[in-house]
């Protein structure tokens, strides 16, 4: 305790790293508050159906990462998700397009040109999912909700057109925020956003197990109990999931250049056994409800028995198949961003060499066979996390409260909150103050990155 009051105070005296801090926070709480903006025209008081749909499944995720601005109707309620869909897309783009592939080489100036291209790209899935969302919104809505003082039965032409650019409007300044806090704040600004939408439904999401505990006869706060100590240990799963690491020597040779020496010492290159992060749970997700969308155009019995078993979250088959293919998604994404031949090239450039190992397609060889090690247990273990919303909600945990045990929500959650202690430990050592851990390294999640 007092170390860590030491650490806070510290952490006051380096003001550059306060003024961050506070940046930061100041940027949320207006985050938070937008949430909380319900659309012009729409009566806040009248929003129970669109919060009981958006108390699970796809839509309580969506929900989720808005921080509960999707059920509350607010103009923040499409969140930052397009601006993820839209990196999304550019990543894929980026490994089959040669112009992003170019752009991905050009350094600062290319990365200015894919920021410019993804903000375009997110106007344009916003402008698509936006008039999406206020169909949804009117569907489940009774009319003396919308333009509850128009004599119109119908929602006027100016609320829809209005309602689009308000909740694109919303999306760009959510997206101006991320940047923002990632320029003057301190950590990752997008990945802070996503997590506190997360972290902001947990006191609900909590409560609601609690009270449905202690309505319970018989051993219902035991079995409370034990839950919170299962959550921490699966939070402690994905710590070693997201810091794990495979270390590969690499010696380099002595060189000579004029009366400077060089080389001559051993490096290490840590390969992550989860180097995908998350991309292979949201790519996996995304191709487990095309065949619920090809399934409503079926009338057939074995379409009607297909979209039964893949609409039941937690099903066999659906988290059967949903773990198979996040496997087979993390092998596909490591293999795509890590490239072993271009790994050994640099080496063999720099008078590198694992000891042991031929220089060049026998080091190809051997850091692919590593990689293909390590990615087993790392794909496992991921698609295991992935599935345990499922696997708890058997069990009797709430499903809101289910959503934290694991899947995208968590391994955000984590990786997020090491990529911050992380900055704020790097600002605490270079002003010689002893870091938030004894051993003065806490490991970020270079390689939990949503396109934020």
């Amino acid at each position: 305790m007092k170390k860590f009051i030491q650490t806070l105070r510290n952490i006051y005296k380096i003001e550059d790293l306060r003024k961050r801090i506070i940046t930061t926070i100041a940027f949320i709480l207006i985050y938070r508050l937008g949430s909380f903006v319900v659309l012009p025209g729409v009566d806040p008081s009248q929003l129970e159906n669109l919060q009981r749909q958006t108390s699970e499944g796809l839509l309580g995720l969506l929900n989720m990462f808005s921080g509960g601005a999707f059920s509350n109707a607010s103009i923040f309620a499409l969140g930052i998700m397009p601006y993820i869909s839209a990196s999304i897309v550019i990543q894929l783009l980026g490994m089959a397009i040669p112009y992003f592939q170019k752009l991905q080489k050009e350094g600062e100036s290319g990365r200015k040109k894919i920021n410019q291209i993804t903000r375009y790209l997110t106007v344009v899935i916003t402008a698509f999912q936006a008039p999406a969302y206020i169909t949804n919104l009117v569907s489940q809505l009774p009319r003396q909700a919308i333009m509850p003082f128009s004599a119109d039965t119908n929602p006027t032409i100016f609320f829809w057109i209005s309602s689009v650019i308000i909740l694109v409007s919303g999306t760009m300044f959510v997206m101006w925020l991320g940047e923002k806090i990632t320029d003057k704040g301190i950590g990752n600004g997008i990945s802070l956003l996503i997590m506190i939408g997360i972290i902001a439904r947990l006191p609900f999401s909590l409560a609601a197990e609690f009270v449905s505990r202690l309505e319970e006869q018989g051993g219902g706060m035991v079995i409370f109990v034990v839950e919170i100590v299962f959550l921490i240990l699966v939070i402690l799963l994905c710590i070693l999931l997201v810091q794990g690491t495979r270390r590969i020597p690499v010696q380099y040779a002595k060189r000579i250049v004029g009366n400077k020496q060089y080389g001559g010492v051993r490096q290490y290159i840590p390969l992550k056994v989860n180097a995908a992060g998350v991309m292979p749970i949201i790519f996996a997700q995304a191709i487990m409800f095309l065949p619920l969308t090809f399934a409503q155009f079926g009338s057939s019995e074995s379409m009607t028995g297909f979209a039964a078993a893949f609409s039941n979250f937690n099903g066999f088959w659906y988290n059967f198949t949903f773990a198979i293919m996040i496997i087979l998604f993390t092998y596909f994404y490591t293999a795509i961003t890590i490239n072993p031949n271009q790994m050994a090239e640099d080496m063999k450039k720099n008078g590198g060499f694992i000891p042991g190992v031929k220089p060049g397609k026998k080091t190809a060889s051997f850091i692919d066979g590593i990689l293909s090690k390590i990615t087993l247990p790392g794909s496992v273990f991921l698609a295991f996390v992935a599935i345990m919303p499922a696997l708890v909600s058997l069990a009797g945990v709430n499903s809101q409260f289910a959503q934290f045990y694991g899947g995208t929500s968590l391994l955000i959650l984590v990786g997020v909150v090491l990529d911050t202690l992380q900055q704020i430990e790097s600002h605490l050592l270079m002003r010689h103050y002893d870091g938030l851990t004894k051993s003065g390294r806490i490991k970020g999640r270079s390689s939990i990155n949503m396109g934020a």
